[in-house]
């Protein structure tokens, strides 16, 4: 990190102590007693930009008061049966850990359905996944290896891509813009494997959008991504959608331990079990789901989106009139 970099997280260190009390304390619960990683993430996310970067982290430490997400890890999913139903329609799980020691996320973008509950228990389900993430799982690896943990990487499957997922797009930008908002730069590798041709053809168009930052994250790999991911992982924690080459699969069942998707698999299990445990603490178990407010995305995010969009129904087009009909 060189001078200018140092420079700036001096600078919105001393931002950052001028904050009111209710903001202080939630910002603990974000750094995890490693405050300079968390200043840094949100200065690159703002291109080193100070006075951006801080309103950026006080909209962020607002949001989490507002919304209540210090204590989203004391709000089961009840009854386990619609939580079971928002594991097999939103798929994610962490299959393992790189050589370096990153948590492996793996993410099913082609064949998740968010069709089985309502909007609102897909961002919340999110959200305890990124906190749990944050909170107990990066804390843990931390401690193991001496040395501040503080991102992840990310498996993305195109698997079963297809037109229909213009339908989910809403609720992918919600999350999207959660993340980009309140937890930026926390992945430090996406890889994207059994990529079909609507992503080629999307990627295309959105790679030129991309800030540089970004492009150099994000890896396109070949099939299933076995052999490149086993350079940065063991086979032990490559996600069962790329354990096998050519199989261009990624189909999954919910009584499969060995699909990280599924409640089944050990980090549900612990995950759902420590959710359960803060929450038996409290003399009041909240029920229902939790509202969070969505924040209104960066216009140059909207615009991904919306030539997104348009790909698609270009694709659509064009496959309609190749079948002699219109879509």
């Amino acid at each position: 990190m060189g001078a200018a970099s140092d420079d700036a997280v001096k600078q919105l260190a001393l931002l950052m102590d001028q904050v009111e009390a209710p903001l202080r304390r939630t910002f603990q619960n974000v750094h995890q007693g490693y405050p300079k990683e968390t200043l840094l993430r949100f200065l690159k996310a703002r291109e080193w930009n100070v006075s951006k970067a801080h309103k950026m982290l006080v909209d962020s430490l607002n949001w989490r008061i507002q919304n209540e997400i210090d204590t989203v890890l004391e709000r089961p999913i009840v009854p386990v049966d619609l939580y079971r139903s928002i594991r097999d329609s939103q798929l994610v799980g962490l299959s393992g850990y790189t050589k370096e020691g990153l948590p492996v996320f793996a993410v099913g973008v082609g064949q998740s359905t968010y069709d089985k509950a309502s909007v609102h228990y897909y961002v919340q389900s999110h959200i305890q996944i990124n906190e749990y993430r944050d909170r107990v799982i990066l804390p843990m690896l931390t401690e193991k290896f001496g040395r501040p943990v503080t991102t992840c990487v990310k498996v993305l499957d195109m698997t079963g891509l297809k037109l229909s997922a213009l339908s989910q797009m809403k609720m992918l930008t919600s999350i999207s813009t959660v993340d980009d908002l309140n937890y930026p730069e926390k992945t430090e590798t996406y890889y994207v494997v059994n990529v079909p041709y609507i992503f080629s053809a999307c990627w295309k168009v959105v790679k030129p959008l991309l800030q540089e930052r970004t492009k150099k994250k994000v890896k396109v790999l070949h099939g299933c991504g076995r052999d490149e991911l086993l350079k940065i992982m063991d086979y032990s924690s490559l996600p069962h959608f790329c354990r096998r080459e050519g199989s261009g699969s990624s189909k999954h069942s919910s009584t499969d331990a060995d699909d990280c998707y599924s409640l089944d698999h050990p980090f549900h299990k612990e995950l759902y079990g420590h959710i359960e445990e803060l929450a038996s603490r409290k003399e009041l178990i909240k029920m229902g789901s939790l509202h969070v407010s969505i924040p209104e995305p960066d216009p140059d995010d909207a615009k991904i989106v919306e030539v997104i969009q348009a790909e698609f129904q270009k694709i659509g087009e064009q496959n309609g009139s190749a079948n002699g009909h219109k879509v």
